[in-house]
C-alpha cells in the first residue's frame, strides 16, 4: 500500500520515456491499478495474507513447532470464518476511503452489471453489491475455509495434537500419556490391543527416564530425539514408544 504512489510514478515514467510497446504496457497497468475492482481485490488479499501469515511462517520452519502449528490452524480457521461473517463492512469502507484518497472512481453498489460469462444479449445482470460481496468476497473466503477444512480436518488436527505430546523441548513439557495412547489407537495395524496395554507402562517409564537423562536435555526436535534413542539403545528398551516417534516422523 505504501508503494502505491511510487509504482504509479514509475509506470508514468515508463509511459513518458519508454518505447512504444513499453508505453502500451505501462498505460494498461495504470488503467488496471486505477480500477475499483483491482483496489478491492488488493485490499482483500492484504487481509487474507495477514490472517494466514503466521501459519505459513510456522510451517516453513525447518524445526516445526507442532504445538504452535495446531493452535495457529485453529486460530486461522476461526479468523477466516469471523472475517467472512463480519468483515465486509470494514473492508468496504477501507476500499472506498483508499479510492477517494487516490481519486479512483467508486463503484455504485446498486448499479447493475452484466453477469460474467454471459452475453449482453441475454440481459442477465447483477448488482455491484452482489458481484463484490457474493461473487468475490464470500466466494474467496468460502473456498479458503473449505480448503482449510480439507487440508486440516478434525482427524488430522487430533493426530497433530497427539504427535505434539512427543515434542522433547523444555523437558518434554507437552507429554501426555492419554493422547499418545489415543495416537496408538489411530494406528490399529501398528498397535494391537496388547501393544496398547504395554505402551501405557512403557510411556510411564520412558518419560521419567528421558527427563532424568542428561543426553536428552538438549534435544529439541523429533529427529534428534529418535537419533538419541538409537545411540542410547532406548529404541529397543522402549520399542513401542520409538515406533510412535517413527510414525510421527514419516507424516
Amino acid at each position: 500500500m505504501s508503494m502505491w504512489s511510487s509504482v504509479l510514478k514509475a509506470l508514468e515514467n515508463v509511459y513518458e520515456d519508454g518505447a512504444n510497446e513499453e508505453r502500451g504496457i505501462a498505460s494498461s497497468l495504470i488503467d488496471k491499478m486505477e480500477n475499483y475492482e483491482f483496489v478491492f481485490v488488493m485490499h482483500l488479499m492484504i487481509y487474507l495474507l495477514g490472517i494466514t501469515n503466521e501459519l505459513s511462517l510456522a510451517l516453513q520452519q525447518k524445526d516445526q513447532n507442532i504445538v504452535l502449528a495446531i493452535h495457529l490452524i485453529s486460530t486461522m480457521k476461526a479468523q477466516l470464518q469471523e472475517f467472512r461473517d463480519n468483515g465486509w463492512d470494514n473492508l468496504f469502507k477501507e476500499v472506498n476511503l483508499f479510492c477517494e484518497n487516490q481519486k479512483i472512481p467508486l463503484s455504485n453498489m446498486e448499479e447493475h452489471v452484466k453477469v460474467r460469462g454471459r452475453s449482453r444479449r441475454n440481459g442477465e445482470t447483477i448488482s455491484n453489491l452482489i458481484h463484490f460481496r457474493g461473487g468475490i468476497f464470500c466466494e474467496v473466503l468460502d473456498k479458503m475455509i473449505s480448503e482449510m477444512s480439507n487440508r486440516f480436518p478434525e482427524a488430522s488436527t487430533e493426530l497433530l495434537s497427539c504427535i505434539a505430546c512427543l515434542d522433547p523441548r523444555n523437558s518434554f513439557c507437552h507429554f501426555d500419556i492419554d493422547k499418545l495412547l489415543r495416537m496408538a489407537e489411530l494406528y490399529p495395524e501398528d498397535f494391537s490391543c496388547t501393544d496398547r496395554v504395554l505402551l501405557k507402562q512403557q510411556l510411564q517409564t520412558y518419560i521419567h527416564t528421558v527427563r532424568d537423562h542428561d543426553q536428552f536435555s538438549t534435544v529439541d526436535d523429533l529427529g534428534c530425539l529418535a537419533k538419541q534413542m538409537v545411540q542410547t539403545g532406548m529404541n529397543k528398551v522402549f520399542s513401542l514408544v520409538y515406533h510412535l516417534i517413527e510414525l510421527a516422523l514419516v507424516l
